[in-house]
């Protein structure tokens, strides 16, 4: 394909769509002037996003024929009681069988696995999703901590604003990384975006395990995680073996007893480098680390970026600071 050929983009939308899916993803696009985007819906007419803003529709799905170079799906919120319309799979699965690529953003994901494109893949979506996602699709392999996942002619990327980093990596991939640098400078957005989606995950301990043993173990870690939770000093407090705990973790975590109390040690960490002043390594000494070097290691595992980046990015003192606005 020509380097400067229009490319043809069909975004599919539906009422109750996140804005945000369709904001950044198209910002970036139209930049280039390299893409013809169209928008399209079940049956052509206008939708509502999840914001209530009117969004004027190109044409209907059933309408789209002939060469697609990429169907993007951008997503929904679940909560929102608001579902896409019976039919759109069906549609998004005739559609994106013929483009070159598809896409999807956010719980766009969800969609593209029920029309089959996620089969036997690795795919994205939302950190608060990514469990309904492996769930209730066992073929799809999962990538929790991506920010976007290329299998193939597929792409999936994480929620919101990370449908920015997609479009960005649409670019690179079509026109080269030199132009999506200057797209990602124009918009004052990272090119690579540092770090996966563990930094932003704020749904910790959301699951609470069905065995009263387990539960007590936990509710013992979140409330002191700078306490000695060894696995021989935890078996020992709630009178089980070592194996048997180990089990229970398995089998209820998917996950062994030292990666979860590091978790929860991370975690606090990242409370205290929000909002509080005091420096990594006594951080560290009250979550439970020892030393600063150690929580780094455990930070870089669990989060992807270090403590210092962490606080440098989410400290609340940042959002006092009037130099960030014009």
């Amino acid at each position: 394909m020509v380097a400067d050929a229009v490319r043809d983009v069909v975004l599919v939308v539906y009422d109750g769509v996140v804005l945000m899916d369709l904001a950044g993803p198209l910002q970036v696009l139209h930049c280039t002037g390299a893409y013809r985007i169209r928008l399209a819906s079940s049956d052509g007419r206008a939708v509502h996003t999840d914001v209530g803003l009117r969004l004027d529709v190109g044409l209907a799905l059933a309408d789209v024929g002939g060469d697609v170079d990429t169907v993007l799906v951008a997503g929904y919120s679940p909560n929102s009681g608001r579902r896409p319309p019976d039919g759109l799979v069906a549609e998004v699965r005739r559609i994106g069988g013929r483009a070159r690529r598809v896409a999807s953003i956010c719980t766009g994901a969800l969609l593209l696995a029920r029309a089959g494109f996620l089969d036997g893949r690795r795919a994205t979506t939302h950190w608060a999703v990514c469990g309904d996602l492996a769930t209730r699709f066992p073929l799809v392999a999962v990538q929790p901590d991506a920010i976007w996942v290329r299998d193939g002619p597929v792409l999936t990327s994480a929620g919101v604003t990370a449908g920015i980093d997609l479009a960005l990596a649409l670019v690179a991939e079509d026109l080269g990384a030199d132009r999506a640098r200057v797209v990602a400078m124009n918009l004052l957005v990272f090119l690579a975006r540092p770090g996966g989606q563990a930094q932003f995950d704020t749904a910790a301990d959301r699951f609470t395990p069905r065995d009263p043993t387990l539960r007590r173990v936990l509710d013992d870690i979140r409330r002191r995680p700078a306490a000695d939770h060894r696995l021989a000093e935890m078996a020992h407090r709630v009178a089980v073996s070592e194996r048997q705990l180990t089990r229970l973790f398995r089998r209820e975590l998917e996950t062994s007893p030292a990666r979860y109390v590091e978790q929860v040690r991370v975690r606090e960490a990242r409370t205290l480098l929000e909002s509080g002043g005091d420096g990594v390594a006594t951080i560290a000494r009250r979550c439970g680390f020892g030393s600063a070097e150690t929580m780094r290691r455990a930070f870089v595992r669990v989060v992807g970026v270090t403590p210092t980046d962490y606080r440098r990015r989410f400290h609340t003192s940042a959002l006092d600071r009037s130099d960030q606005f014009p």
